[in-house]
């Protein structure tokens, strides 16, 4: 073999790596701001596995997937990609911090503020429904078709902001509340399928939706329930009417998202 063709020959073998490690590489597309309680949508190529903070995700045919960031989440998480030919990348996501508004709320009952033990044995047991419903993973990703508002009207709570209490600090606010009359027709917000239906403690009529991938929307305080559990329904269905249930300070619909367990702020998911 000549000089030059053995030049040649060790050019394409110290090559072949770097070509192969090109071609192992993960297709990944994420946003480019990912921020604190975000939902987050990606796509790997069809086939991957991927796998958010060390938990498998459910990942669609065609490489959809979905993973949510809760309110103090950050300021990095992992994302692990195994492409079909078991070549495996690990990412590092970079969250974006927000600031919150703190809330001041005084004269409400006491009663309220401060649960008795009945009422806190009913919370705990309402709680764990809850939990369970939100646990539904099931695989149409509906969420991908995009959200509605369920009502317009006055946004009088946001996500995030911490609300204090006849002076007790309580825990976050983590939803999106609309301030409409009492008996305004609420709509779903995407398709799926209603996993609770019932009156709770502290929000009321309640109304949990999943659409798919473990990405579920609840409806607070409502006036009337026009669905059960285990009903579908389509996107922009009439789901029951807004009201005042629960624990209000006047009528609204207390909108929330949630990936699993996760709450996640409605507000960047609709138009």
């Amino acid at each position: 073999m000549s000089d030059r063709a053995l030049n040649l020959s060790r050019r394409a073998t110290l090559a072949l790596p770097a070509l192969l490690l090109a071609r192992s590489a993960a297709a990944l597309v994420l946003p480019e701001r990912i921020a604190q309680g975000a939902l987050v949508t990606g796509r790997a190529d069809p086939g991957s596995r991927v796998a958010f903070e060390g938990r498998n995700l459910r990942v669609s045919p065609d490489g959809l997937f979905v993973f949510g960031l809760g309110r103090d989440a950050g300021p990095q998480a992992t994302l692990t990609v195994t492409v079909p030919n078991g070549a495996r990348e690990e990412r590092r996501i970079a969250i974006a911090p927000r600031e919150w508004d703190i809330q001041r709320l005084e004269g409400l009952p006491p009663r309220m503020v401060t649960p008795d033990a009945e009422a806190l044995a009913r919370i705990r047991a309402e709680q764990e429904r809850l939990n369970a419903a939100r646990r539904t993973d099931t695989a149409t990703p509906h969420f991908a078709e995009g959200f509605e508002w369920p009502a317009r009207g006055r946004i009088s709570g946001v996500y995030g902001s911490q609300r204090i209490l006849n002076g007790q600090p309580r825990a976050p606010h983590l939803g999106l509340d609309v301030a409409v009359p009492v008996g305004t027709p609420l709509v779903a917000a995407a398709s799926g399928r209603v996993t609770l239906a019932e009156d709770l403690y502290f929000t009321g009529n309640t109304m949990l939706i999943e659409h798919g991938h473990g990405v579920t929307t609840l409806y607070a305080h409502m006036s009337r329930l026009d669905l059960r559990e285990g009903d579908p329904v389509s996107r922009g269905q009439v789901i029951g009417a807004s009201g005042a249930t629960g624990r209000v300070t006047g009528p609204h619909l207390h909108l929330g998202l949630f990936w699993l367990a996760t709450s996640l702020d409605p507000r960047p998911v609709l138009p």
